[in-house]
């Protein structure tokens, strides 16, 4: 592609030459990024900057003829001094150009000018001839966009030479429907650079194939250096070597070390640099102030990956937190990704790889399980764990300070990995929850996700606190809900269902089924399945009885898991004493009904954990196949899991949902409301009572005929103008909605009603005059905002019970079809909207209407930081007689600065915090 140098080059005239300022004014701070490429490899992106002149001239004379053709339209050598001012003095406006920094070369650059009085702007690109092929255009095209969006450009415009197919194809495979025509061997584009659902989507797909593919590089290295490597087994650098060694890793392991030749036997190098072949790997087991060197040792070895066992970083204090974010920023300048600091190691069981670059003397069989933990002292214990319940992992990740690779990076490899069935994750806290929950949502469609979360209800350690954000508990739970992420309370139960999904069926409903050897035994089973929320499918247990043989417990067994009306099997085993072989005997009858079942059983037998061998299908390395039948030590263990897992059996049933049109939106109307009341308040304000009833309005949200006064005869006047009978209520917020409290007054049929009611209300607050409802239901809905997850949605019953026992339910954005449905219904109090003893049920539709509508303005709105909507009153529908079967009495809202609900904005790493 090109950019012309001098106006005689153009097919159409350039955006205007002008003598930029030597200092140019800074770009905004967050245009700056790392990026991951295509291959998984990292890049820095930033503005240009003056300084950048000679790695602009390096990067023009390291291409090749052909790349410098099809940019420049001539066989350009290098640079003029007036082109190399111009490249590199921008005005961060019209003109922006930014470039990818790998090590100290500028390896690409790309830039926009926008044409003088317009809203189109020139885009151009360069791409070392060694890089190309890594999606690097992309990338610089996707912030481009995102930084002319900024600056009001609509439009981009490209010159291509016709035979630079490459480039004409990344704007096509970039989402966007450029506009062609053709002169003298030149294809001129132009297209839209709205961020459109296609072009969103997109940059997805992009995301998790160069995500994904980073993890890779890391968890199927071909060669490992263990920089620290000891003879002293009491270091760790010699516990990492050992483990490597002892796992039999597939290439080559390089023990670094300067004061030995060798390291267990195995010839040692003085440094990284000193190893005549490649390394992928570097795990590093040496004092904090040494990494930074090692670092830069593995910069110019090109390493591709780093695992840093090293603590003394982030959870040391503010000093450990600026070395760690160095650490983070060096390695991915250098293209590498980072595990840890402070962290155990990762483990990948392949048969091919097999690698144990960790801490953990002993791992897991070979299995389907990926799993995720960011303790590092908790991740032996977590594999140790594993290992006795015989459940086999495909690889096992601990992030330590998770500085650079995070859970979100692990979901993005394990939802491609064909290794991966299941993900099992512990975390203590939240890197990106809005990406999280995207992922999770994604993944869990294919591959469960069951998570366990530390810190519900305390705050989270010194050392997390830099690369952390903090997620409210009832946003964590509406996350993981809206998601399909299976939530446990405890490691245990995380073992447990994991167990379960790595090795039997989802359930297709919540039908149950006790079959056992124990009257007592299968009663309890009862009444966890109850308790659980899950149906019996019979009234009662299959009980063969204490002397019951295996083959009656086979046949018994194999009619439940034959039966339709049945979903899942719970099988109860206690041993008689009096026949040693029972265990093998009812174990192989067990093992032989689920080998060929397609509906769950799972099973308290001997009371063991895991998969006991008795019950075990051995796989091609011994560990327990698909098939295997978990067992638990208590039967409400087993039903517990059971329970969560058929939880998520019918959310991944349910359909997508849609986000459906709504008529009577007039989003320009709210905007002006909301931009209004922020022009005369930028940190943001309470709306006034007409500020509201006009914000809502354009959203098609009845709210009823309101006036705030603050004299009784005012108040009269408004009663004559809404028409009687209406109701008084206190602004106070203690009163607001407390009719015992005497802060509101109903059914107020006459003006002598009214100032009565008037002079009785307490406190001196203004008073609110407003039309009576008809009858109905005291229903609340709010909009949350979460700082660093966004909106949230919340639904209950109104009053003072529901406010006291917290029965709120909550949804992310945006929200569909399908969520408000859920919503309306997700409250416990939910019996009183739907014909409590004899109550006629509420208009739910209208509820439904009302919850998309409020969603649809949050999420137009991020500037509507507080919706509050109570009591809305929602009654029986009416058509007879067209009378609204809901309506809002009370509205608060506030508006500020926008937090997280923002444009997502062109793919990046987090940030090194």
């Amino acid at each position: 592609m090109t950019e012309p140098t001098t106006q005689e080059q153009s097919t159409q005239s350039p955006p205007a030459l002008s003598d930029e300022p030597d200092a140019p004014p800074p770009p905004p701070a967050h245009w700056e990024a790392d990026v991951i490429a295509a291959d998984g490899g990292t890049v820095h992106l930033r503005p240009i900057r003056p300084d950048d002149a000679e790695r602009l001239v390096g990067l023009v004379e390291r291409s090749s003829d052909q790349t410098r053709y099809y940019r420049f339209f001539g066989p350009m050598k290098r640079l003029s001094d007036r082109d190399l001012h111009r490249f590199t003095h921008v005005d961060h406006d019209s003109r922006v150009a930014f470039v990818l920094v790998l090590g100290d070369q500028v390896i690409g650059v790309g830039r926009y000018d926008r044409y003088p009085g317009t809203d189109d702007a020139e885009v151009a690109f360069l791409i070392e001839d060694a890089h190309q092929g890594r999606g690097l255009g992309p990338v610089l095209l996707e912030h481009l966009a995102a930084a002319a969006r900024e600056r009001g450009v609509r439009n981009f415009v490209a010159e291509v030479l016709t035979q630079n197919n490459r480039m004409v194809r990344v704007f096509l495979d970039a989402g966007y429907t450029p506009e062609r025509s053709y002169d003298e061997g030149v294809v001129h584009l132009t297209f839209p650079i709205a961020l459109t659902e296609t072009a969103l989507a997109v940059a997805y797909e992009r995301e998790q194939r160069s995500e994904s593919r980073s993890i890779a590089r890391l968890l199927t290295p071909s060669s490992v250096a263990v920089v620290g490597a000891s003879n002293d087994e009491e270091k760790i650098g010699s516990a990492v070597l050992r483990h490597l060694l002892a796992y039999g890793f597939r290439g080559p392991v390089y023990p670094v070390n300067p004061g030995t030749r060798h390291v267990h036997g195995v010839p040692a190098y003085a440094g990284i640099e000193d190893i005549p072949d490649d390394v992928d790997l570097a795990v590093l087991a040496v004092p904090a102030d040494e990494v930074a060197g090692v670092v830069e040792a593995c910069r110019r070895k090109r390493v591709r990956g780093l695992v840093v066992i090293s603590g003394g970083f982030g959870e040391s204090g503010q000093e450990g937190r600026v070395a760690e974010r160095e650490l983070v920023a060096s390695a991915r300048a250098s293209g590498m990704r980072v595990v840890g600091p402070n962290c155990l190691g990762i483990v990948n069981t392949d048969p091919a790889v097999r690698l144990n670059a960790s801490l953990a003397p002993r791992v897991p069989g070979r299995g389907r399980v990926g799993f995720f933990a960011q303790s590092g002292a908790l991740g032996s214990a977590l594999l140790e764990q594993a290992r006795t319940r015989n459940i086999g992992l495909s690889s096992f990740v601990s992030a330590g300070n998770r500085a650079d690779v995070s859970g979100n990076d692990l979901l993005q490899y394990w939802a491609t990995d064909p290794g991966t069935e299941v993900v099992l994750l512990h975390l203590e806290s939240f890197g990106n929850p809005r990406k999280f929950a995207r992922l999770a949502r994604r993944v869990g469609r294919t591959k469960p996700v069951a998570a366990v979360k530390s810190g519900r209800h305390v705050r989270m350690t010194a050392g997390l606190a830099g690369t952390s954000v903090t997620v409210p508990e009832e946003s964590v739970a509406a996350l993981f809900a809206s998601a399909g992420v299976i939530r446990v309370e405890t490691l245990a139960q995380l073992f447990d269902v994991g167990t379960l999904l790595a090795h039997q069926p989802l359930p297709a409903g919540d039908r149950i089924t006790v079959v056992g050897n124990s009257t007592a035994m299968g009663w309890l089973v009862c009444d966890a399945v109850l308790e659980e929320g899950l149906q019996l499918a019979h009234e009662a247990p299959t009980d063969i009885g204490a002397g019951g043989s295996a083959e009656a417990f086979r046949a018994a067994l194999q009619e439940a898991v034959d039966d339709e009306d049945v979903d899942a099997v719970v099988a109860v085993f206690l041993p008689p004493v009096t026949r040693r072989s029972a265990p093998a005997e009812f174990g192989g009858a067990l093992r032989e009904v689920a080998r060929g079942a397609r509906k769950p059983i799972v099973a308290t037998f001997l009371s063991t954990e895991g998969i006991p061998p008795e019950l075990a299908v051995p796989g091609e390395d011994g560990t327990p196949a698909r098939g295997s039948v978990p067992s638990f030590s208590t039967p409400e263990r087993a039903v517990i899991a059971l329970a969560k897992v058929a939880q998520y059996a019918r959310w991944r049933r349910r359909p997508v949902g849609a986000v459906p049109e709504l008529t009577g939106v007039d989003e320009p109307a709210a905007r002006d409301v909301v931009l209004r009341a922020l022009a005369d308040a930028p940190d943001g304000r309470p709306l006034s009572d007409e500020e509201t009833i006009a914000l809502l309005a354009a959203y098609g949200i009845p709210l009823l005929g309101t006036h705030t006064v603050t004299e009784v005869e005012a108040a009269v006047a408004a009663a004559e103008e809404i028409g009687y009978p209406v109701v008084l209520k206190s602004t106070a917020p203690w009163l607001r909605h407390r009719p015992d409290l005497g802060g509101v007054r109903l059914d107020l049929g006459d003006a002598d009603a009214v100032r009565a009611a008037f002079a009785a209300i307490p406190s001196g607050d203004p008073v609110v005059v407003q039309e009576m409802a008809a009858p109905g239901v005291a229903t609340a809905v709010e909009i949350v905002d979460d700082p660093s997850f966004g909106a949230l949605v919340s639904f209950g019953l109104g009053g003072v019970a529901t406010d006291l026992l917290g029965d709120r339910a909550y949804r992310t954005l945006p929200l569909t079809d399908l969520d408000a449905a859920e919503l309306v219904r997700a409250p416990r109090a939910f019996p009183l909207l739907n014909g409590y003893r004899g109550a006629e049920p509420v208009d739910l539709a209208a509820l439904e209407d009302l919850l998309l509508r409020v969603a649809r303005l949050a999420d137009d709105l991020p500037e509507v930081l507080r919706l509050t909507l109570q009591p809305v009153i929602v009654g029986s529908a009416d058509p007879e007689h067209g009378r609204r079967s809901l309506v809002v009495a009370g509205a608060t809202v506030r508006v500020g600065r926008p937090t997280a609900r923002v444009d997502p904005g062109p793919r990046r790493m987090r940030a090194a915090m």
